[in-house]
């Protein structure tokens, strides 16, 4: 058995005082606290407060001499990971990090544990030679590099279990759900669900291929592959069968595209999954949308709007009729748009009614209606309905077909403000698509008060994000001008541990406004073109959404690139003097 390294209290107080890393008076209150209960001085230090995990592991490597290693700034080898079994390194949070001259590197959190380091030494047969590191980084390295939940998987395997459900055709899920809810099934899919909350996913997508099962994240818009065990896909049908429990969907029906949805509370927050299975070659395609259900409406300050277009929104929405229509493609935050502008104008003396598919946030004073296709309760017929309820203010959700955007044209033409959202290009488009709808030029032009367009962008890590410049090459593609930079500073993307090396953090609305004035509706009745109303409008002030973007780079928050990647080149950037 190897000898334990001594740990003395007082010099790894010392030693931390001398960092400046702790106060004396803090090091004489934790003292006391260890001489009377026992308990590690380092432990007493990081469960008060009084300094960081990651200083106290500092302190204690120089005083140990053992290296301190961060693992997220390491590439481990696979031949050190293969020597160490998922199920060893996770119950005993532990991580392989190397190998040298017959012995294993291994990260420990606490280097004290001498029975942990004694139990490895007779599982991987060689001697082990300790660095180490924090727990979050031994946790993020075992999901990096075994992949999640892959003590589950392996332990699946190591049982000679390939499949954990045989669904036959015709069966009640109820009969198979005991079958269905197996431990280590259960236990996997929670830890991806776990895994999408911490990342601040907005969906997971489970998706069969001819040798693999991969699962991804969108995070902030974007789409990052999962670490995942390499034998996953042995399991598929068990996992996508316990989602679809879930989710409580037929578990046996494999033929034909699905909808469900599950209620989850992690701590003190409760979520709402939307899934939805489609079929392909080589099994069913999960897609699951998460929505925080509790989630605080934002408000139209933090959209994203400077002061020049929430003005402009606010005179919008004060109007007493007519349609705001609000454009752009999937997820591009029309909806939360949306929500803001209601709940900018949610007063006591306003009856608002808004019938969504689905509802994705629970509005206090709101009359909320969920389309159900199912059942022909469709946005069209809830409309008919809706207006004998004496609405003051109407969201419909979506217009999809010429008998919806009737009706709502008649109903902001009888009295009522309406919000609503278009799959267009730009905010002018949505005056063609009403077209080609057969709706008429003159119901249009009398109806419409304005359209919005907008994108989402990422936002730079304030952590990380350093200075750069634009090529003069760049500028003049864009129609910049160079004197349009002096005195701003441009930033780049960088990436570290708080984003998760991505080198952005969250995101914000880029926009255009377009008010439909007299000069507009006269140009919507002679049916001129999306272009000619595009130039109509920029003669009015109205700024393009490139612009808006520009403005944001200016700022600092975001890049050049991204606002390139969600914005097409016909929608011009910055306007010529």
């Amino acid at each position: 058995m190897a000898k334990a390294p001594e740990s003395k209290p007082l010099e790894l107080g010392r030693l931390l005082v001398a960092r400046k890393e702790l106060d004396p008076d803090d090091l004489e209150r934790a003292l006391r606290e260890h001489y009377q209960t026992g308990e590690r001085l380092g432990q007493i230090l990081i469960r008060m407060g009084l300094a960081t995990e990651e200083s106290v592991l500092r302190a204690l490597a120089e005083q140990l001499s053992i290296p301190y290693v961060r693992l997220s700034e390491t590439e481990i080898p696979r031949d050190a990971i293969q020597r160490v079994p998922a199920k060893i390194a996770t119950h005993y949070h532990l991580m392989p990090v190397g190998k040298a001259d017959g012995s294993l590197r291994v990260a420990v959190s606490d280097p004290l544990d001498m029975h942990t380091l004694d139990d490895l030494r007779l599982i991987v047969g060689a001697e082990i030679e300790p660095v180490i590191s924090t727990r979050e980084e031994i946790e993020k390295a075992i999901k990096r590099y075994y992949g999640i939940g892959a003590d589950t998987v392996e332990g699946m395997i190591n049982e000679g279990r390939t499949e954990t459900i045989e669904v036959e055709r015709g069966s009640d899920v109820t009969d198979l759900e005991a079958t269905a809810e197996d431990a280590s099934i259960i236990r996997f899919v929670n830890q991806v669900i776990t895994e999408a909350l911490g990342s601040r996913a907005t969906d997971i997508h489970v998706e069969p291929m001819e040798h693999d099962l991969r699962i991804r994240y969108r995070i902030d818009g974007l789409l990052y592959e999962a670490a995942v065990p390499p034998n996953l896909k042995r399991f598929q049908s068990a996992i996508i069968s316990r989602i679809k429990i879930m989710a409580d969907m037929n578990i046996a029906e494999r033929r034909l595209p699905q909808d469900g949805k599950i209620k989850i509370k992690t701590g003190d927050r409760d979520y709402d999954l939307r899934v939805s299975t489609l079929p392909s070659p080589y099994g069913e395609s999960v897609g699951i949308r998460i929505l925080y259900r509790d989630a605080e409406l934002i408000n139209l300050e933090r959209l994203g709007l400077d002061e020049y277009h929430l003005g402009i929104l606010r005179q919008m929405i004060s109007r007493p009729y007519g349609i705001i229509l609000n454009t752009g493609p999937t997820g591009s935050g029309k909806s939360t748009t949306l929500y803001a502008a209601l709940s900018e104008i949610n007063k006591v003396d306003r009856k608002i009614i808004s019938i969504e598919d689905p509802i994705e946030y629970r509005i206090v004073g709101v009359t909320q209606i969920q389309v159900n296709p199912v059942i022909d309760l469709t946005f069209a017929r809830i409309l008919r309905s809706v207006l004998r309820h004496d609405p003051d203010v109407i969201l419909v959700g979506e217009v999809r077909d010429t008998e919806t955007a009737e009706i709502t044209i008649r109903t902001a033409l009888t009295g009522h403000l309406v919000f609503s959202t278009l799959h267009t290009n730009d905010a002018c488009g949505a005056v063609t698509r009403l077209l080609d709808m057969a709706i008429e030029p003159y119901l249009v032009a009398s109806s419409c008060i304005g359209f919005i367009a907008q994108r989402l962008v990422r936002v730079l890590c304030s952590h990380c994000k350093a200075p750069t410049t634009i090529s003069d090459d760049i500028l003049h593609h864009l129609k910049i001008a160079p004197s349009d930079l002096e005195g701003v500073t441009i930033y780049r993307d960088v990436g570290c541990e708080h984003c998760r090396y991505t080198g952005f953090y969250g995101r914000t609305a880029i926009y255009e406004i377009v008010q439909v004035n007299e000069s507009l509706k006269r140009l919507i009745v002679e049916r001129q073109p999306s272009n000619v109303l595009r130039r109509d409008a920029m003669r009015h002030n109205m700024r393009p959404i490139r612009e808006d973007g520009w403005l944001k780079i200016k700022r600092g928050m975001t890049t050049l690139n991204e606002v390139l990647r969600v914005t097409m080149e016909e929608e011009f950037s910055v306007r010529d003097e």
